[in-house]
């Protein structure tokens, strides 16, 4: 049964996504963790953009998750949104389930910052979502109140470590989300160089301030 719009075969496909963290086809889903994201599913979860799916060729799909699914993921968890399961195995899942989002916060963690496979990866390599949990801390930090207008001059000091071009494509993809707005400077008078140089590049037009609110 649907529950908060996310059947519960919805919801293990973010899951064994999140858990992959990054692009993996169906037969490997399928031999890994049981479970394939094809038909009916596949087409829902891309129109809700929570899954890209990509067919290179002829060949299997692959699937990875979004910025939109972790996000998704990340707040069905803490809301308890989460379908119910029955049984032994379902017992496990919901124990499982209810601690991880009470380990995140003691934590300070982000769902990727728990299931990236750094070892596997490339040295220095940012896990997938990272950088977009890193934003929207630093903007929290930043921020006067919430809802505030924060620099994008004073979010890139607290991102000085990240590549400059793995930012930029962060907040193009999160401008895109209900809850993020990026505008430019009203009055450009006010711009520094540094304004400037850290403006980011969105449908032609250079952005300075960041807005972030409730998804």
């Amino acid at each position: 049964m649907p529950h908060n719009g996310l059947s519960l075969p919805d919801f293990a496909a973010l899951l064994v996504l999140a858990v992959e963290a990054g692009e993996v086809s169906n037969s490997e889903l399928k031999q890994r963790h049981r479970l394939t994201i094809d038909g009916e599913r596949r087409r829902r979860l891309n129109e809700l953009k929570l899954v890209e799916s990509r067919r290179p060729g002829r060949g299997a799909y692959l699937h990875v998750l979004t910025d939109e699914g972790w996000a998704r993921l990340a707040e069905d968890l803490r809301a308890g949104a989460v379908p119910p399961q029955t049984g032994s195995s379902g017992a496990i899942a919901r124990a499982l389930l209810d601690w991880l989002p009470r380990y995140l916060e003691r934590s300070n963690q982000s769902l990727a910052d728990v299931f990236y496979p750094g070892d596997e990866e490339e040295e220095g390599a940012e896990p997938p979502g990272d950088l977009e949990s890193r934003i929207r801390r630093a903007y929290v930090g930043l921020a006067a109140r919430p809802g505030a207008w924060v620099s994008l001059t004073d979010l890139r000091a607290l991102l000085a470590d990240a590549p400059r071009a793995a930012v930029d494509e962060t907040l193009v993809r999160m401008e895109r989300l209900p809850d993020v707005n990026l505008v430019p400077e009203s009055n450009q008078k006010t711009l520094t160089e540094e304004d400037r140089a850290a403006a980011v590049l969105i449908g032609e037009q250079h952005k300075h301030l960041l807005w972030i609110g409730r998804p």
